[in-house]
């Protein structure tokens, strides 16, 4: 990991109209870049969100519209760029939830398609069936880059230990999660399980997360966040307003708590 990263995670109301947040992201990038940003994370479906039958008929392949846009805002910036996700041409219908690590050339040096889709029933205050749209990934998430080793989630994603375990494994310094953490779960789990992923791969994490409402019955959390190995919050955003949070990582922080509490080390499984 480099000696110190200048971070920023996008925390963004998206909607079901994609020219609309299009432009948001970028405004919201550049703000972001303005601050001296090396890596900027963007959330889950930045494009388009609130309606999943919607985004699986609009999905864009690697080539289109949203994936240039972030080439295009990578180079702008000069900066690292985890493109949150979008919806990407699947096939029968649906689509892929896929993430893009774009370096700051515009060039894609990795990309990770959504594995665990989140099909709950809560009751009345929330039904989501994500499959019945979307398609599961089947390749870990991974990329290195110059700043840092980079495991790369979405959202639901962040309920399964073993697949960050894996990332940890193969070295990941950085766990970037793109997410739309609904209202209703966010208030109880999502520091919880943020916070857990970071401590116990003892790697830094960026939780970049939708906000508000984005349709009638779809509203998430906020509160994005930016934690460092041994849990503490360096960054976070607020529960209603789109925006951008920023931090320092530290590779002196990093080294030194996996020094004196060698856990990684110990691993018997």
């Amino acid at each position: 990991m480099k000696a110190t990263i200048r971070v920023a995670a996008v925390q963004l109301c998206a909607s079901t109209d994609k020219r609309a947040n299009l432009a948001a992201v970028e405004t919201l990038v550049r703000k972001a870049a303005a601050g001296g940003a090396e890596l900027i994370v963007l959330p889950e479906l930045f494009n388009l969100y609130g309606n999943l039958r919607k985004a699986a008929a609009e999905a864009e392949s690697l080539e289109g519209e949203t994936a240039t846009l972030l080439k295009r805002l990578a180079q702008e910036s000069n900066a690292w760029l985890i493109g949150g996700s979008f919806a990407e041409v699947g096939r029968d219908g649906k689509a892929f939830n896929t993430s893009l690590a774009i370096d700051p050339a515009g060039e894609v040096r990795g990309s990770y398609r959504k594995m665990h889709l989140f099909d709950v029933d809560l009751g009345e205050t929330l039904r989501v069936k994500e499959s019945d749209n979307l398609l599961p990934g089947q390749d870990i998430g991974y990329v290195e880059t110059p700043l840092a080793n980079v495991g790369l989630s979405i959202c639901y994603d962040l309920r399964f230990p073993e697949l960050y375990r894996q990332q940890s494994r193969r070295g990941a310094e950085l766990l970037c999660i793109p997410a739309a953490f609904t209202q209703k779960t966010g208030r109880d789990h999502w520091h919880l399980l943020v916070r857990a992923r970071a401590v116990e791969n003892q790697c830094y994490a960026i939780a970049a997360n939708q906000v508000g409402e984005h349709a009638p019955g779809s509203v998430s959390y906020g509160h994005s966040l930016i934690v460092d190995p041994w849990g503490r919050v360096l960054a976070e955003g607020s529960d209603g307003e789109p925006g951008v949070i920023t931090a320092e990582l530290s590779a002196e922080v990093l080294n030194d708590v996996r020094r004196k509490l060698p856990a990684l080390q110990h691993r018997i499984l």
